[in-house]
């Protein structure tokens, strides 16, 4: 019998980490047709699999030394059945349709665990504005919008940012935007305050993951007070993620960059998280500049040969990597077992490979899934459409208020499927099965399109 993994990788053999996202998900929504037949009839794996649409187009643009370059741009338009497409926009090197694919693919169920109507999408390029100058970022942001523009619009797909597209990217897209369909309109999310933005956005995905993880804790009459926490990356996510522990009382002792990563025994305190906001988002600096800051830090770098991350074998309560996909793998989450974890919190975009994650489940280590973990981010974009709809913007307490609802619910769902599916406990089933219900519902409502 053919099966979905026969029929992805025989199409699309080199695209390792969409199979990745596939394999992991089939494996949870397997309990689903069995007790559906009618989804397996109406093929609905097989159509989720499939995207909607790709779009992948050049992006030519002049640096400052006057010489053309060309990059790749791409959007991935996975599912719209429960929503105009939602997903961000990012610039790296790494780029490419497996990543996107894998991206746009978990969105469609983040985006359905949210409770927002919003599909599944994912775009970017393989363009690295790191070193770039400011007018040459713009150049390039012109450039990839001009032919992206006729693909988007609030009520079609809506795109944010992700790595590499923050803030300034998103203004020179919008700009863009805006000159080319004379209209303005809430098309992108991640927008400035002062232009449609939404207060929380920035802190989203970071404050979510948090909430989610003090809601795990809560099953065990737990909290996050006096808990030593390693989160990886430095960016939005990350600095976030390190804030919400921190008002919650948990002590964060490492962050990272792709170079290496700073363990202060003594904590990251508000004060020095300020310096690393200042480090990453306006210097644009590296993390080994924390250490030199604070001597009592220590700095080490990876290598890039090593079998394992010497960030995940320290000893500590709980885990929130927030960096990159697959930066915890098998030797990883044995290192993070033997040195007491309890909670692992996926800030970032499938950070764990499959065979860390099966370890994580075998210990009934607390383990949260990026799909459900870090959906804040799409939540607050979602509450930003409202806001732009509707014309007005509502203060700091009642967005977070809103996000805080939204991780509860988006916990309860997953607890709620995983009991109702035979695995009580399990928030990956929990999260793959109620996205793809809801998701598949609506797919069979709509019919064969």
């Amino acid at each position: 019998m053919t099966t979905i993994m026969d029929i992805i990788s025989g199409r699309d053999p080199h695209e390792t980490e969409f199979h990745q996202a596939v394999t992991e998900v089939v494996g949870s929504v397997k309990l689903v047709l069995d007790k559906n037949p009618e989804y397996r009839h109406a093929r609905i794996v097989e159509r989720m699999v499939e995207p909607e649409r790709i779009i992948q187009f050049r992006v030519p643009w002049v640096d400052d030394q006057g010489r053309v370059q060309v990059n790749r741009g791409f959007r991935v338009e996975m599912n719209s059945a429960i929503g105009p497409y939602k997903g961000g926009l990012r610039f790296h090197p790494s780029v490419n349709l497996s990543i996107l694919k894998f991206l746009a693919f978990e969105q469609v169920f983040k985006n359905a665990l949210t409770t927002l109507p919003m599909g599944g999408a994912k775009g970017g390029a393989d363009f690295d504005p790191k070193g770039k100058s400011d007018n040459e970022v713009m150049r390039f942001c012109q450039s990839f919008m001009s032919e992206l523009f006729r693909h988007l619009g609030a009520d079609r797909d809506v795109p944010a940012g992700d790595i590499g597209v923050g803030g300034r990217e998103i203004g020179y897209m919008f700009g863009m935007y805006k000159k080319l369909k004379n209209e303005f309109t809430g098309m992108l999310t991640g927008k400035s305050l002062n232009w449609g933005g939404s207060l929380i956005r920035p802190e989203a995905t970071g404050y979510g993951s948090v909430y989610f993880a003090q809601e795990m804790l809560t099953t065990r009459h737990q909290t996050l007070k006096d808990k030593i926490c390693l989160v990886s990356g430095s960016g939005n996510v990350a600095q976030y993620t390190t804030e919400k522990i921190i008002q919650l009382g948990g002590n964060v002792v490492t962050l990272s960059d792709s170079t290496g990563y700073i363990y202060d025994e003594k904590g990251i305190d508000l004060d020095k998280l300020v310096y690393v906001k200042y480090l990453k988002n306006l210097k644009r600096g590296r993390i080994r500049e924390y250490a030199e800051k604070y001597p009592e830090a220590v700095y080490m770098e990876f290598d890039p040969a090593a079998d394992h991350s010497p960030l995940w074998n320290h000893r500590a309560d709980c885990a929130f990597p927030s960096a990159t996909q697959n930066e915890i793998n098998e030797l990883d989450a044995r290192n993070l077992v033997n040195n007491g974890v309890q909670v692992v919190c996926e800030g970032a975009n499938m950070p764990t490979t499959l065979e860390g994650i099966d370890i994580f489940l075998d210990h009934k280590i607390l383990f949260a899934p990026g799909k459900a973990a870090n959906a804040g981010g799409v939540a607050v974009s979602g509450l930003e459409m409202a806001q732009n709809a509707m014309r007005i913007k509502w203060n700091s307490q009642e967005v977070e208020e809103r996000l805080r609802k939204i991780m509860q619910h988006i916990h309860r769902e997953c607890l709620v499927a995983s009991e109702e599916y035979g695995t009580p406990g399990n928030y990956v089933n929990g999260a793959n099965i109620a996205g793809f219900v809801k998701v598949a519902e609506a797919m069979m409502d709509q019919g064969v399109v």
